[in-house]
């Protein structure tokens, strides 16, 4: 299992500074590093600018929202981020949510598996051939883009539910998840991607896997304060049906937590289950956030390789 780092924007003072902590997570061996894109910087702007400062990490986004961009032009995007990259990012899509579509951008969540599957139905070929001529009930669309330098880019998609994964599968390189537990991952994510994949005549979905992790000698302090860090996403639809699958109360039940060992054994726990990639989203644990961001920064470093 390759070991990755969502990035978090805090304690950076600006764009550069995101970039170059970038680069130290190169320099300390890390497989990749994923960018989220909810209200704060433009994730894939940054991910061009991090691809001049490194030279074999993989940079990808987990995940950059479909509404507010039309595949065509998340295309563009992709591609020429892709040729900044020297060949090493990967493109994560996702719908994000009906609060946010509607309540936020006033566009319509009617139909949201339509919509994945139209916009993957333009995206796809023109990442990976750089043409496309498609037409169906949202997309019309009928060109090519042509970027040098820029490789076939893979795309990932945050899929949690059956008709996403089935979609992912087909259409997809394979599924992003956030707040799902190992159980659910094991029983639910991998057989229902590989299912969806072999129909399809492919192989070798990824899957990778979001979590919150930190590493601790109070595990349940830890989850106390994920409770709290980690509460809305116990109430979006789309997670809390995952959560009620794996059979928890909510985030504090599928973070990792504890101490090396105890993690260790999460993390391998993952790795059997299916779990191609850890993208772990570290947050602080008891009274000196700095020392616990380190201490789990060191142990994720250790185990590159090792899972």
């Amino acid at each position: 299992m390759r070991i990755g780092i969502m990035m978090a924007e805090a304690g950076a003072s600006n764009v550069a500074d995101v970039a170059q902590n970038v680069a130290d997570l190169e320099s300390d061996g890390f497989d990749a590093v994923w960018f989220g894109q909810i209200f704060g910087v433009d994730a894939l702007t940054v991910i061009a600018l991090a691809g001049q400062r490194t030279s074999r990490i993989e940079l990808g986004t987990a995940v950059v929202p479909t509404y507010p961009r039309h595949p065509f032009v998340m295309a563009q995007q992709a591609l020429t981020v892709q040729s900044a990259c020297g060949g090493r990012f990967t493109l994560g899509v996702g719908l994000s949510h009906h609060p946010v579509v509607e309540g936020t951008w006033g566009l319509s969540y009617e139909r949201p598996a339509r919509h994945m599957r139209e916009y993957l139905s333009v995206l796809r070929p023109l990442l990976q051939e750089g043409k496309v001529a498609f037409s169906g009930a949202l997309f019309r669309t009928n060109g090519g883009v042509q970027v040098p330098g820029a490789k076939p880019t893979p795309v990932l998609i945050a899929a949690l539910a059956p008709t996403m994964l089935k979609i992912a599968g087909t259409l997809a390189d394979g599924t992003i998840t956030w707040m799902t537990g190992v159980k659910t991952i094991e029983s639910h994510i991998v057989p229902s991607l590989t299912a969806a994949t072999k129909a399809a005549g492919r192989s070798g979905p990824r899957v990778v896997v979001g979590l919150p992790i930190a590493v601790t000698d109070d595990a349940d302090a830890a989850r106390e304060r994920a409770a709290r860090t980690f509460v809305v996403y116990g109430q979006l639809p789309n997670y809390r049906r995952v959560l009620d699958r794996e059979g928890v109360e909510g985030p504090k039940d599928v973070v990792i937590v504890g101490d090396e060992k105890a993690c260790e054994r999460q993390l391998r726990e993952l790795a059997s289950a299916g779990a191609t990639d850890l993208c772990a989203a570290m947050f602080p644990a008891g009274d000196d956030a700095r020392a616990s961001l380190a201490r789990t920064r060191e142990f994720l470093k250790g185990m590159v390789g090792k899972v």
